[in-house]
């Protein structure tokens, strides 16, 4: 039977970070999109917010939004006073708006059953310094990160070849035949995403979950050695899918700044 391809994930804060830059769509639409099946998100940490309704109207039109994707031993950048938390969650948003400047990571909390999962999420809100010069830094253009990441397919197949996919699972090869099939889940990014954006956000997200299968599985290795060199390998590429996805996931205004900013 062929794989069933399913829509690529995508971290809450890439989602978040997309509909805030989007700034005009109903909040209902931006709540059912960024929540999809959890539970009603929470806020802590904003006095008088308490969910992401009274969080978008307490920031208002912001002036600059990322969506960071993170790892162990690599917070991006992610504010000192924000980066633990944001490892721990593997994620966060930056947000610059009129009144302050904020990293929110989202904890996640999980129950039910691997059949009828569910999840509470509680963004966790603290005031950071303006990060928007620092992070552009870090991430180089969105233009590097389309580049980078034809070169991670190919030194990700070439990490598959190594592995020798026919020695692998069934369930493990059709997984990664549904990873290259996937798309973006439509109905959950702003109708007007920019062409290039959503492009490197399913690369990235595609190429992501192919090195997460190929990390759990050494195929046909032949020694200690070559599994070493193609874990490597492996963990650079998802390093540059993460930059990638949170590259496509910045969103940057400075003509909205002003003096009260300041």
């Amino acid at each position: 039977m062929a794989p069933v391809s399913a829509p690529l994930p995508l971290p809450r804060s890439v989602l978040l970070a997309a509909w805030w830059a989007a700034g005009d769509a109903p909040r209902g639409r931006v709540l059912d999109a960024v929540q999809g099946d959890d539970e009603p998100h929470a806020v802590q940490g904003l006095d008088g917010v308490r969910d992401l309704t009274d969080l978008l109207d307490a920031v208002g039109t912001p002036h600059g939004v990322a969506g960071i994707v993170t790892s162990a031993g690599d917070s991006v950048a992610a504010p000192a006073e924000a980066a633990p938390a944001a490892v721990d969650a593997g994620e966060c948003v930056l947000v610059r708006g009129p009144g302050a400047t904020l990293a929110l990571v989202p904890q996640v909390e999980r129950f039910g059953s691997s059949l009828e999962p569910g999840h509470l999420v509680t963004w966790r809100a603290t005031e950071v310094p303006d990060w928007r010069t620092s992070l552009l830094g870090r991430l180089g253009s969105l233009q590097d990160a389309d580049r980078d990441l034809r070169q991670g397919l190919v030194t990700v197949t070439e990490a598959l070849v190594r592995l020798d996919v026919a020695h692998w699972r069934e369930d493990d090869a059709a997984r990664v035949a549904a990873a290259r099939d996937g798309a973006l889940p439509a109905h959950r990014l702003p109708p007007r995403l920019d062409g290039q954006r959503a492009r490197v956000l399913a690369s990235a997200s595609r190429l992501r979950l192919v090195v997460e299968l190929a990390t759990q599985d050494d195929g046909a290795a032949v020694s200690a050695w070559q599994a070493d060199q193609r874990t490597a390998a492996l963990r650079d590429v998802d390093r540059m899918a993460r930059r990638a996805m949170s590259a496509a996931s910045t969103y940057l205004d400075s003509s909205r700044d002003s003096s009260r900013d300041s």
